[in-house]
């Protein structure tokens, strides 16, 4: 893990989500705000011609195509050599990447956290999940891709709630709080959504809502059936995990904790987001992101985003117990008993 910045980065947006649930309309409505003029899309196409850019209304300059392979894999390189030219093009004050339906998304936040280039350049503003209100019960159920897409997401955006039956949006609702109960959701209905709803969706600013969310993914279901731990109702292994910790922490222990950490579980850790009380500078907070096993450099805020100065942490895991996190964590940490806890 490397040493903490305070450099002013370019926000980047990353827009996932299943085959046809609504990726392009989102893009669609994002690039059409005046207050985004200095945004570039790069959107990622899988098959030997390009469509989906045709259906972006922005001039060319504002998009760059990467198509014939999917970002996630096979064009991985050719993102990377794009982010690193955007700046020589134009002013650059956003990036949005719109992945393709079959995308994972861990590989692209990886390159964002690891290309030197890019970590000088760039910091991961959110990851926004579109899912589809219709179809996207059965999509979680049967594609694993989709579930991840949803794991990682700082943003759950609900699409087609105007033709949904209010039973299967309450439905889905209940799925994806068992997969990400950490996770903001939204509905989109006639495909409208404001900008300030989906942009900044990883701002330290939402790890209260968060937590409050996860507390509250606890006692939304109605079905009998349920024994409420995790509330993914077989569709998924993946759940989330929140904590606060009371005291500040050493950087150095919490450092040592999560390299430890990401060593033994990173295949399984989806995603890590935190805001942290480091012990030697108690006036302004970290902000942690991690994916697998990887880690971005830690951002030092200028200020605590609100009035609660409690580290924040949220982990996204497939088949690690949320015991597992919270007893190496006390151990290598050191807090007291009490000063660490689950905030679900």
């Amino acid at each position: 893990m490397v040493e903490v910045t305070g450099k002013p980065l370019v926000p980047v947006t990353l827009v996932t989500g299943f085959l046809g649930s609504g990726k392009t309309t989102l893009l669609n409505r994002l690039l059409s705000e005046p207050a985004l003029d200095g945004t570039v899309a790069i959107i990622n196409e899988f098959g030997a011609i390009g469509l989906d850019h045709l259906l972006v209304e922005v001039t060319e300059e504002r998009f760059a195509l990467l198509d014939n392979g999917c970002v996630c894999c096979t064009v991985r390189d050719d993102l990377v050599e794009t982010l690193k030219r955007l700046p020589e093009r134009r002013p650059l004050t956003r990036v949005i990447i719109e992945t393709t339906g079959l995308a994972d998304p861990a590989p692209i936040l990886h390159a964002l956290m690891v290309e030197p280039e890019l970590v000088a350049t760039y910091r991961i503003d959110g990851v926004v999940t579109t899912v589809d209100a219709v179809n996207g019960l059965d999509t979680l159920a049967r594609h694993t891709e989709a579930r991840k897409q949803a794991g990682v997401a700082d943003l759950l955006l609900l699409t087609k709630a105007d033709i949904a039956s209010p039973e299967a949006i309450v439905a889905l609702h209940t799925a994806l709080a068992g997969i990400n109960g950490t996770a903001i959701r939204r509905a989109a209905e006639h495909g409208a959504v404001r900008m300030d709803d989906v942009l900044g969706a990883g701002a330290p600013r939402h790890l209260d809502h968060a937590l409050a969310s996860s507390k509250e993914a606890e006692h939304t279901c109605a079905d009998p059936t349920c024994n409420h731990a995790g509330h993914a109702h077989h569709l998924s292994d993946i759940a989330s995990h929140a904590f606060i910790i009371d005291e500040p922490v050493e950087w150095a222990r919490l450092r040592q904790w999560l390299e430890h950490f990401a060593a033994l579980k990173g295949a399984d850790m989806l995603r890590m987001k935190g805001l942290v009380a480091i012990a030697e500078h108690p006036e302004a907070p970290l902000v942690l992101h991690g994916v697998q096993h990887i880690f971005h450099p830690p951002q030092k805020l200028a200020a605590w985003p609100s009035a609660d100065r409690r580290t924040r942490l949220v982990f996204i895991t497939r088949n690690i117990p949320r015991e597992t996190i919270e007893r190496t964590l006390k151990k290598f940490v050191g807090v007291s008993p009490a000063g660490i806890r689950s905030a679900a």
